[in-house]
């Protein structure tokens, strides 16, 4: 069958594509720009455009990224699928483990997987990262979002943005925790239950919800000492997925050597280096995010100086948040924070709200004097003039930050 794919290079479409190539079928995609996903994929035989989202009418199926605008009635294609409800369709035909929550998911994704893989039972799995257990020989060392297993049971992420996990069919749901968050969408965080509530209902009668009360925080010291990975709040993410791996009937003791065995995620708390400094990529893109991998880095270094660099994914959520983010950026237990420009997520912005919030603004606000205001392009700069300054640094964000934290690895060894 001919796949095509539309906004191929995201995180979560691409998992899709792996999974498709992996089943033989023949598949091809588009994106806006070339990446390091589509470069892998490239490798292993997909056909891909860039540049702009092309349609192919000879595709027997197409999958776009709900990050693209697609017209289906002006399309001229039959069998035309966003990419939740893609992903949808297969979780019909797998017993599904399917995780969610507002923090968390990618975290409780791969250990529940690495959990199920130790255990001998083969998962598929499709999630919003890439893990180094999945894919070891890749040349970037990254890993893999996509795993193929050979068994019944499919483990994804399930993402709450636009609801897409509405489209979702799972025999077990995890929930890590729901907070406020996607208000560009949901408006309030009672739009946010509710719709959790809606998906918890799409369990079958024999189904298995894991959520806060499936698990016993007394654990959470035993479990800190397990894991590799810094922080109560990865703590919490392993809780959740020992709980899903006990409804399993998984014996604790594989369930712990899986935990032990977590090398973290890409950018997910990301050691990238440790000499002449430590530089950690980090995805946290809301202030819990943000706080939670600041004090995991407090707690990995407590006596070192740590700086920051934090780029604001969207600038409706930065406006929604905008309290939450001052709060958490005064709290910070950090030496220095570096804010720069928001990063524009393309056809997710409102120009009304586009004009009541900057990244200029919120350090105004916050009105810390360790806590500035750089454009990115200043940054690299200002950080090499510095350089004998901090120890540990910190980049930040869901956005394109991620390419000052792989030229910082070469372009920061040392002053001059």
């Amino acid at each position: 069958m001919k796949i095509h794919f539309l906004g191929i290079g995201g995180i979560g479409v691409s998992a899709l594509a792996r999974y498709y190539l992996a089943k033989g079928h023949i598949v091809s995609g588009s994106d806006l720009a070339s990446s390091e996903i589509t470069k892998a994929l490239k490798k292993l035989g997909a056909k891909i455009s860039i540049g702009k989202n092309t349609i192919k009418k000879d595709a027997d199926l197409t999958i776009y990224s709900p990050a693209v605008t697609v017209r289906r009635r002006t399309s001229n294609i039959s069998n035309i699928l966003s990419y939740p409800e893609a992903l949808g369709e297969l979780t019909k035909k797998y017993f599904t483990i399917a995780i969610s929550g507002t923090h968390g998911k990618s975290t409780t994704t791969a250990l529940i997987s690495l959990i199920l893989i130790k255990a001998g039972f083969d998962p598929t799995v499709i999630i919003g990262t890439k893990l180094k257990e999945f894919d070891p020989s890749t040349s970037s060392g990254q890993g893999s979002n996509f795993r193929a297993g050979k068994s019944d049971y499919l483990v994804i992420e399930a993402d709450e943005h636009m609801a897409s996990f509405l489209n979702y069919w799972p025999k077990i749901i995890a929930i890590t925790n729901i907070e406020a968050d996607h208000l560009d969408f949901y408006k309030n965080l009672k739009n946010i239950k509710a719709a959790f509530n809606k998906f918890v209902g799409h369990l079958p009668e024999d189904g298995i919800l894991i959520n806060e009360k499936s698990i016993n925080k007394k654990e959470i010291p035993k479990i800190k000492k397990i894991l590799k990975v810094p922080g109560d709040h990865n703590a919490y993410d392993a809780l959740i997925a020992l709980a899903v791996a006990r409804a399993l009937k998984i014996p604790d003791k594989i369930s712990f050597k899986a935990l032990s065995e977590y090398k973290g995620a890409w950018r997910r708390f990301e050691i990238l280096q440790t000499k002449p400094f430590v530089l950690i990529s980090d995805y946290g893109h809301n202030p819990t995010k943000a706080m939670a991998s600041m004090k995991a880095a407090r707690e990995k270094y407590p006596k070192k100086k740590i700086w920051c660099v934090y780029q604001p994914h969207q600038y409706q959520r930065t406006y929604y948040l905008f309290k939450n983010f001052v709060k958490v950026f005064r709290q910070a237990p950090i030496d220095k924070l570096i804010v720069t420009d928001i990063y524009d997520v393309a056809g997710r912005e409102e120009k009304l709200v586009k004009n009541k919030v900057s990244a200029e603004k919120l350090v105004k606000t916050i009105k810390k004097e360790s806590v500035i205001y750089l454009p990115k392009d200043k940054i690299l700069s200002y950080l090499k003039e510095y350089l004998p300054d901090f120890e540990v640094l910190i980049i930040m964000g869901a956005g394109d930050i991620y390419d000052l934290a792989k030229v910082a690895t070469n372009k920061l060894r040392t002053k001059n």
